[in-house]
């Protein structure tokens, strides 16, 4: 998607918005990946203990 900022539609709050709103569910996905690795991590762990 290209962003033209001369657009007169074009709204940059809102796209700040968007832009803050796809950076938050990035961080979340991360958190959890890496939860999910740890726990899988202390899993195996007790496992071959």
């Amino acid at each position: 998607m290209s962003v033209n900022p001369d657009d007169p539609q074009f709204d940059i709050v809102e796209y700040r918005k968007r832009q803050a709103s796809r950076a938050k569910v990035m961080a979340a996905l991360l958190a959890a990946f890496a939860v999910l690795f740890f726990f899988i991590t202390i899993a195996k762990m007790q496992l071959y203990a």
